[in-house]
């Protein structure tokens, strides 16, 4: 669908993964030009997974171990960085990302199974680090949700981050767990223009509800982050402070930033949907992206990926760092309390009966 996409989704096309022998090309034969945008059905299949914890020893990265409940996301974000993890299963990084989910029924299980390890040692889980834990499909699997009492039975300590207003449903869980220091909750903002946020991240919340959320989360006992993210030059960095200050007032209590990332084949999505959303102002976009990178569309380079390089980077960390601290956002968190982790009676080997 090269003229639009689908609709209700991010992406405008379905461009075959980067290890496909056969590339698809979708093109305007004249005959459906003025038909209506095709509606894509969504699927959500079973994944089987032998571990449910994923771990990682990326310096840039603020967390070592993470749980991903769902494979691709129905929010639909044009800009998100999982997108290119799609492609190893064979599927698009494109409307296929955002129709064709999988998600792990055995986590829960799994989770319980490997906190009960001998080998475990505690640390903190960030959960949602790549997907979001709380797209539309969670109402009906509630994988979160038991995933969530898994760890709240092992005082397992957690981060968790969304852009959905359904966290709030979990509030109670997340609210205890906050007031003992087990749990923090970052809510994802990157933009107050509802018309900019419905063509970013057309099946995500408004921003208007993430700001409730942060409040609800906020009144429950779970400390909460806003994150500005990605930070887009040209389309949606005038917005900062203005997000950073609606956060604030809304109960955050900490922020995070990232610049926008392009890896793999989020450039050439991004760029499709840049010149069919804002074709007025792709080109300028583009080009503080890229003056954020080193003159490319994007550099892996760890030591800056997150952040970026250059005079437009530098203004972009020049302006957080005073509206953090103009607006209360700067307190660090305390370091979540692994000192709680124990096995619950369940979880005990049946000889534990017999110990003295």
């Amino acid at each position: 669908m090269p003229d639009g996409g689908a609709r209700g989704r991010g992406a405008c096309s379905n461009r075959s993964g980067r290890f496909e022998t056969h590339e698809k090309i979708e093109f305007d034969d004249g005959w459906t030009g003025n038909d209506a945008p095709a509606q894509i059905e969504t699927t959500l299949s079973p994944l089987k997974s032998r571990t449910i914890i994923s771990r990682n020893d990326s310096p840039d990265i603020s967390f070592d171990q993470s749980i991903n409940p769902y494979v691709g996301c129905m929010h639909g974000c044009i800009y998100c960085y999982a997108r290119p993890s799609h492609t190893y299963m064979g599927l698009s990084a494109g409307l296929d990302f955002e129709s064709r989910l999988f998600y792990k029924p055995d986590g829960p299980a799994l989770l319980a199974k490997e906190l009960s390890s001998p080998r475990y040692r505690c640390c903190p889980i960030h959960i949602g680090g790549n997907t979001d834990p709380y797209q539309s499909v969670e109402r009906d699997t509630q994988l979160t949700r038991r995933l969530l009492e898994v760890v709240q039975r092992f005082n397992q300590p957690i981060s968790i981050i969304s852009k959905s207003a359904l966290i709030t449903r979990d509030a109670d869980i997340l609210g205890e767990m906050g007031q003992r220091n087990l749990a923090v909750a970052c809510i994802s903002i990157t933009t107050l223009d509802r018309k900019l946020a419905r063509d970013m991240e057309p099946r995500a919340a408004t921003p208007a509800r993430r700001l409730e959320a942060i409040s609800r989360l906020r009144d429950a006992g779970c400390p909460v982050s806003i994150g500005f993210a990605p930070v887009i030059p040209g389309l949606n960095d005038h917005e900062l402070e203005a997000v950073l200050e609606a956060g604030a007032k809304a109960g955050a209590t900490g922020a995070m930033y990232v610049t926008l990332r392009l890896p793999h084949e989020i450039k050439d999505l991004f760029r499709e949907w840049l010149d069919n959303a804002r074709p007025d102002r792709a080109a300028r976009v583009m080009s503080l992206i890229r003056q954020t990178r080193g003159g490319k569309d994007y550099d892996a380079d760890w030591s800056q990926r997150m952040r970026g390089t250059g005079p437009v980077a530098k203004l972009i960390a020049t302006r957080f760092k005073a509206a953090i601290r103009r607006y209360g956002l700067q307190k660090p968190y305390r370091a979540l309390d692994t000192t709680q982790f124990h096995l619950p009676p369940e979880a005990r080997p049946q000889m534990d009966l017999f110990d003295g």
